[in-house]
């Protein structure tokens, strides 16, 4: 089968097959691969791509740039105070005029339906950095870090996102392995289960009932045996230090700890995490609520640094995935 994407923009996994995904995948190891080589075909060369930021990030805005210029192309940064996206300016105007300067736009922010509607208006490109409800170019770059750490094909895999299941990274974690046959399981309280998005679990078990996936939300640690992922996100982000205590209280029964590892009965299994995490006391946010006597800690230290732990690996393939998504869709 023939993949096209150019044209196509990428605001969630649910918009592509699972053919067009592996294209993806496929690209995304021979682009790393090249990269390693020292091979640069300049793909991109004369194109311009403009990075949306209402979010602040690490990995996905140096993922882009790094993506964009090492194929040739030049990336202009606008953040929050760099635009006037809906202070001076609407949605649908900014759209419309960033698209005539540039030949494809990412978008990193709050609401899904802000980058949908760059989308809908643009005319070029546009690519979701992370919204709400969803991340997925992380998980493209999850999936690439499955490949070389797993030794079984994607549609074997089990994978459990333990802790907060309502946040973007769980969700986006049903869409993909949905998309690729995969096991999911989320593990996390009954008082989370309850608040599930109903909408986003219907949604990935409508795709996975004909790519033969599974779609399990479960408190009981017997839901990661067999695990060949065990994956996890912070509890509480900058602006959310009044939810501390009750997120800590509810959630470390589901940190991820070596006792959790050993549950999964698999010797080899994986720990992923999409960073940054908490791991330790070396932050000023971690320190802080340790003095207030909260252990933020969604993973220990000693499982974030044992030979399990591929989050760096995972990391540097935010950029290679990126790289993949933007050289297909331009």
């Amino acid at each position: 089968m023939s993949v096209n994407l150019k044209g196509r923009s990428f605001l969630t996994l649910m918009d592509f097959t699972p053919e067009e995904i592996r294209y993806m995948l496929d690209l995304a190891h021979d682009l790393k691969a090249k990269k390693r080589a020292g091979i640069y075909n300049h793909m991109l060369k004369g194109k311009n791509i403009v990075l949306l930021f209402e979010k602040t990030s690490t990995r996905t805005r140096c993922a882009f740039e790094v993506a964009a210029l090492e194929e040739g192309a030049h990336v202009t940064f606008l953040d929050s105070g760099s635009s006037q996206m809906g202070k001076k300016e609407s949605l649908e105007d900014t759209a419309k005029v960033l698209g005539r300067f540039y030949d494809g736009i990412e978008y990193r922010g709050y609401k899904q339906q802000v980058v949908e509607d760059l989308a809908k208006y643009a005319g070029v490109p546009v690519w979701n950095g992370l919204t709400d409800v969803d991340h997925p170019t992380q998980i493209l770059a999850d999936l690439l870090t499955i490949e070389e750490h797993v030794a079984k094909p994607l549609n074997k895999v089990k994978v459990v996102f333990a802790g907060d299941i309502r946040n973007n990274m769980s969700y986006a974690w049903m869409y993909g392995c949905a998309k690729m046959g995969m096991d999911f399981v989320a593990f996390g309280p009954k008082e989370l289960i309850d608040q599930v998005d109903k909408d986003v679990v219907r949604r990935a078990k409508e795709v996975a009932e004909y790519t033969g996936a599974s779609i399990e939300i479960s408190d009981s640690v017997e839901a990661v045996k067999n695990a060949d992922v065990i994956y996890t996100d912070v509890w509480a982000s900058m602006g959310e230090e009044a939810q501390i205590p009750e997120k800590v209280k509810m959630l470390t029964p589901y940190k991820v700890t070596m006792d959790l590892l050993k549950a999964t009965g698999n010797d080899d299994v994986i720990f992923m995490h999409c960073l940054p995490a908490f791991h330790d006391f070396e932050t000023k946010m971690a320190k802080e609520q340790k003095e207030l006597g909260f252990d933020i800690r969604e993973v220990t230290d000693d499982v974030f640094r044992s030979r399990h732990s591929v989050v760096f690996d995972e990391a540097e393939n935010r950029m290679h995935t990126i790289k993949a998504v933007i050289v297909a869709t331009i």
